[in-house]
């Protein structure tokens, strides 16, 4: 209030020098002393009466209404409400000495009319008592910009406490801007909101206007866009008050607009501290957690209640921490995976927090030191006594991890050969290879979020059939010293004594891809003496083209990679080679199929360090010589996407271009095989791309992987198709056709054929 009411004229100011500070309890007990008759700051009840009585009556509550009138000071508010009829009025203020003058002065004439003394910043009501509470001039008064928002904070917290699911709160305020920016921001998640102005009283004396502003409680995080009801042409459109006033409002539905635009948005703690006080059935929220000024570190974290509230749960809340390692796995990264954490936790409330590179090297007694603080103001009131919040943990799934190699392309960014050692690996795995310890080589794209993109078995080279065992690590590094858990540590056997394992798939998407392959088994079949063309474009670590080298004989594969450096890599820590069956270009994938010529032949050239779009329509050098190419049999689309934008991970978008497809279909043989492994947290994307498979190819199938965020997409070119009741027999082809050492592994992709389905 304060400055805001000094201009009302020489008798407000005089009051006011009486006052001082607005929240003072001792300064209005003297107040009211000195000024026993009533007294509006301002919005007589001639220009309220029409607004609140028709608000009033939007109301779905049986009558009497309850209503509460906090900071109710001497005003004639309550006494005119309850002569409309409203008797349900419960008035609150801090000061004792009005209190009793209000109620010696209605106790006969309104003897329904309750009157208590009371801090509205600590009400002592219980939850949900009031339908509306009407506030005019309150929160002004609080609001003092000397004391900041603590104290408006406060009383704006015990309003959204004590109102009705569907209530109704009602702000008479002059809207100055402090006020503005915490009322705003305090009832954006789950409130709907309306502004007005109320007429101003007839006389040529300059005044401010008085603004109703009007949110609704929902049981919700929906965030609305603020109606505003005000008329122009009642407004003083010039005033300094109303053209801030109209600049605040803007700028907040521009800030609601974002928050209901992006799904993914991460909210702050301050933006649901009371939304989350009570559980709310399967809600999904995405925060950070601490930063600057309130802990060492800043955390992503996702909260998540459980669906269904009725179970019988261990804790009401718990905290589950994610590695950063582990943080790109199916089971933490996509919402049903999370969903299914919640359900096993056995808690009520699950806040699920993702540690990063920021969080290196710190141990985990640090960081849950941390966190405490930060997590204790989330758990719900229902947390019977503060009891304490359980700390669980992702295993990183990793003894030890080391990086043996790290360089930085054009075109791909950063990029990590590392040597890990799993804490549990596939069970055959184990059977064929019975080592304690095996050894896996992976390649990351740190651009995708730390994506391992290849993983490869290693074995000793020396032994081409025994996997290196801890114990030769040992012996090989005996001086090497363990780091704390979660951090690198380099003693994980010696490189140079160890050779990827080109018998085995390690990622689950290329068994995956290779599954496809029973779609044209039986075509396979009847050329495998002649040998046919697999084209894949996307190299990687090169493990998937060196498989298929490996137990599909009668396959010529032609890979395709735009970036030379990639190239190297596959060479120098995969151990990829290349022979007359198994080639490698550097070019644009695009181009690459676009030049294979229908009559039988192409002259096909490479292109240096350039984009997809980029290198379309440029002739480029040769990294091969000219390649000859008939028609092709297979074609694999197996490259991550440079550009988060376009919401896929994998492939780049221009592979899902309709003329590209069309480009694919024209150059596959007739029983062709076109795959296509796609990665896309948007279901919305993933349908798109669906859509522009499904104009070109009319037979599509689908293999989504259990705990992964690959989906592999397979298209026919032929009109005719593998019939549903032939899947077993065409799968058991497929078998007899690739050539494995161990035939456990073999197996795993048969597996796989079992859950490709039909797109209709």
């Amino acid at each position: 209030m304060g400055s805001k009411a000094k201009k009302k004229g020489s008798a407000a100011e005089d009051i006011l020098e009486t006052l001082g500070d607005f929240t003072s309890k001792e300064n209005w007990d003297k107040f009211f002393t000195l000024r026993a008759d009533s007294f509006e700051w301002y919005a007589e009840w001639p220009q309220l009466r029409d607004p609140l009585l028709s608000l009033l009556r939007t109301l779905a509550h049986p009558l009497p209404l309850p209503l509460l009138v906090p900071a109710c000071g001497n005003s004639r508010l309550s006494e005119h409400l309850y002569d409309a009829g409203h008797t349900a009025i419960t008035n609150v203020d801090f000061s004792k000495v009005v209190i009793s003058d209000m109620l010696r002065r209605n106790v006969r004439d309104r003897p329904l009319m309750r009157w208590r003394v009371m801090d509205i910043t600590a009400m002592q009501f219980e939850d949900e008592s009031f339908i509306a509470v009407i506030d005019k001039g309150g929160l002004d008064a609080l609001m003092e910009p000397e004391l900041g928002p603590k104290l408006g904070n406060q009383y704006l917290s015990e309003v959204k406490r004590v109102l009705k699911p569907g209530g109704k709160f009602v702000c008479l305020t002059l809207a100055e801007s402090h006020v503005l920016n915490l009322l705003f921001s305090k009832f954006r998640l789950g409130w709907k909101m309306s502004v007005d102005a109320i007429p101003l009283k007839s006389s040529g004396k300059p005044s401010l206007e008085t603004f109703m502003v009007v949110v609704e409680k929902e049981l919700s995080t929906a965030v609305h866009q603020i109606t505003s009801l005000l008329h122009n042409s009642s407004l003083n459109c010039n005033s300094k008050q109303v053209s801030g006033f109209s600049e605040a409002l803007q700028n907040e539905n521009l800030i609601r607009e974002k928050y209901s635009s992006d799904s993914g948005i991460l909210y702050s703690v301050e933006d649901l501290q009371e939304e989350l006080l009570k559980l709310s059935q399967g809600r999904r929220l995405q925060i950070t957690l601490g930063g600057p000024g309130c802990s060492t570190f800043s955390y992503r974290a996702v909260i998540l209640d459980a669906e269904e509230l009725a179970e019988p749960f261990t804790y009401h809340c718990g905290i589950f921490i994610v590695p950063k390692i582990r943080a790109r796995e199916w089971l933490f990264y996509s919402e049903e995976g999370q969903w299914m954490v919640v359900r096993s936790s056995k808690a009520a409330r699950l806040i699920m927090v993702f540690l990063d590179a920021s969080h290196s090297d710190t141990s985990m007694e640090e960081i849950q030191k941390d966190l405490s603080p930060l997590v204790t103001p989330l758990a719900p009131a229902e947390n019977e006594n503060g009891a304490q919040i359980p700390f669980m943990m992702a295993s990183e799934g990793l003894k030890e991890r080391n990086i043996i190699h790290k360089v930085t392309s054009s075109l791909t960014g950063s990029i990590i050969v590392e040597d890990v050692i799993y804490e549990n690996v596939d069970r055959e795995v184990n059977c064929i290879f019975p080592s304690r310890d095996l050894v896996f080589r992976r390649l990351v794209f740190e651009r995708a979020a730390n994506l391992v993109q290849s993983e490869a078995l290693l074995k000793d080279e020396l032994l081409p059939t025994k996997l290196v065992s801890e114990t030769g690590r040992k012996k090989n590094n005996a001086s090497s010293k363990s780091r704390k858990s979660g951090s690198q540590r380099h003693n994980v056997g010696a490189s140079n004594q160890l050779t990827v394992y080109h018998g085995y798939v390690a990622s689950s998407y290329h068994t995956g891809i290779i599954s496809g392959f029973t779609l044209i088994s039986s075509y396979m079949e009847t050329v495998a003496s002649s040998g046919k063309m697999a084209i894949i474009i996307g190299l990687g670590a090169g493990l998937l083209p060196m498989f298929l080298h490996g137990c599909v004989p009668f396959l010529e594969v032609e890979t395709v990679e735009l970036d030379p450096v990639i190239v190297d890599i596959a060479k120098d820590y995969f151990s990829f080679v290349e022979d007359e069956r198994l080639k490698v270009h550097i070019a644009d994938g695009i181009q690459f199929v676009q030049a294979i010529d229908n009559s039988g032949a192409a002259q096909i050239h490479g292109s240096n360090d350039r984009s997809y779009t980029e290198s379309l329509n440029e002739s480029s050098t040769v990294s091969h010589a000219g390649v000859e190419l008939t028609k092709v049999d297979i074609i694999i689309v197996d490259v991550d996407s440079s550009d988060p934008s376009s919401g896929l991970a994998c492939p780049a978008p221009d592979f899902l271009d309709e003329s590209f497809l069309e480009t694919v279909k024209d150059k596959l043989s007739e029983n062709g095989l076109f795959v296509v492994n796609l990665v896309s947290r948007s279901q919305a994307i993933k349908d798109t791309a669906l859509s522009k498979m499904k104009k070109v190819f009319r037979h599509l199938f689908c293999l989504q992987l259990d705990e992964d965020v690959n989906e592999v997409h397979f298209a026919l070119k032929s009109e005719s198709c593998i019939e549903d009741n032939c899947f077993s027999e065409a799968s058991i082809k497929l078998h007899k056709l690739l050539e494995f050492k161990h035939p456990e592994i073999g197996q795993n992709i048969i597996n796989a054929t079992k859950k490709i389905r039909r797109l209709k």
